[in-house]
């Protein structure tokens, strides 16, 4: 059983958030819930109320096994908080298993380490995903290594699946 952080905050795409949730709870991983304030509830783009577990102040990467970042507007409010950035730039660095959909790799480019790996993501985030270095492909799902990269709430089933492969 891993645990697993996912960074989340108001404008979340619901089902990019509550899919591979759901599938990581199903298959016995601890799943906890990270924003700027624990025990607020966060709403995503189509009503869904996600209660957050922790605040960013009070965790660290160390804590961990993997990091999820669903899309939306989230991310991209995520990526203007360095505490945010920093915490996902830890998962990078520390090579862990580490997964996004849509725009969540709005967050990557945030860290600066986007140079060289494989990535995907939305559609108008993957221009930026190339101009800060990455290798982008328009597939449903890109892994490289240990994270792993998906475009759209279409690809879920493809995306849990993988991340379910990179938490065995």
């Amino acid at each position: 059983m891993s645990k697993v952080a996912v960074v989340v905050t108001d404008f979340v795409e619901d089902i990019e958030y509550t899919s591979p949730v759901e599938a990581m709870k199903q298959a016995g991983h601890d799943v906890t819930t990270i924003e700027m304030e624990a025990g607020k509830t966060v709403e995503g783009k189509h009503g869904t109320k996600i209660t957050v577990d922790k605040s960013i102040d009070d965790v660290k990467p160390e804590d961990f096994d993997g990091l999820l970042i669903p899309g939306g507007f989230s991310p991209d409010q995520l990526r203007d908080d360095e505490r945010m950035v920093d915490f996902v730039k830890g998962f990078l660095l520390a090579n862990k298993p580490t997964f996004a959909i849509c725009h969540g790799p709005q967050l990557f480019i945030q860290t600066g380490l986007t140079k060289g790996r494989k990535m995907t993501g939305y559609n108008t985030v993957r221009p930026d995903l190339y101009y800060a270095g990455a290798l982008v492909e328009d597939k449903p799902v890109v892994v490289d290594n240990n994270l792993v990269t998906s475009r759209t709430p279409d690809d879920l089933d493809q995306f849990n699946s993988a991340i379910l492969d990179q938490l065995k």
